[in-house]
């Protein structure tokens, strides 16, 4: 398959361009210690990964991917401060881009492609992050989590950039490594790409009906 008449690549961040897995891992152990809880492995975390800080803390502390109510809210504010503290000034110590990803981002945009983000991770935490890969020159637009209303899987965060970088639905492609990605694309009628390494909480990509999934980031360049 390949695309036609595409302008705008939404990339998720997370699983997608970069393999954030350990230091978030070790984000989340620092907290369960704090609070004199026992740590999870490391593997355990990366399923958890994927719709936000706020989610990844009740999940680590239900040891569980599935949330429920049953969490006191002080104790889950408590939690998500320690882990934000301490994922702030920790952000990047192990964090590294996939493979093949700065290149084909670089290539793309010299292609004349406008390149995007739509992450469930908290705004002020991407552009460091970028910032470090020496990626933060690529993207006109990012949204975080927290960044509108709504986000993955809802489509509002693919609908508000579309509009802001007056592109239509046609033109844009969302490329991601999670259910939340693909079900927010599929809500909006956008084509999608899944890709099949990632964080995607031990599911095939390919359930979730993207236009097209691949192995390696690079294929994006044989697919435009």
């Amino acid at each position: 398959m390949k695309f036609e008449n595409k302008k705008l690549l939404i990339f998720d961040l997370d699983g997608t361009l970069i393999n954030s897995a350990l230091d978030l891992a070790k984000a989340v152990n620092y907290m369960l210690k704090e609070l004199g809880l026992q740590p999870h492995k490391e593997n355990t975390i990366h399923g958890w990964v994927g719709n936000g800080a706020l989610t990844l803390v009740k999940r680590a502390l239900l040891g569980k991917r599935e949330v429920d109510d049953s969490l006191d809210d002080a104790t889950v504010q408590k939690a998500l401060k320690i882990f934000l503290d301490y994922y702030e000034v920790n952000l990047c110590n192990a964090t590294v881009p996939y493979p093949d990803v700065p290149q084909t981002l670089q290539y793309l945009k010299e292609k004349g492609y406008i390149l995007a983000i739509v992450t469930n991770k908290p705004f002020a935490f991407v552009a460091p992050i970028l910032e470090t890969l020496k990626m933060d020159e690529l993207f006109s637009l990012i949204l975080g989590g927290d960044s509108l209303k709504e986000k993955k899987p809802h489509p509002q965060p693919l609908l508000h950039l579309c509009e802001t970088l007056k592109q239509s639905i046609e033109s844009a492609v969302m490329i991601g490594d999670s259910k939340n990605d693909i079900l927010a694309a599929n809500a909006c009628s956008m084509d999608s790409v899944g890709v099949t390494y990632g964080y995607n909480y031990g599911e095939e990509i390919s359930e979730h009906k993207p236009s097209v999934v691949i192995d390696n980031f690079s294929e994006l360049n044989n697919l435009l």
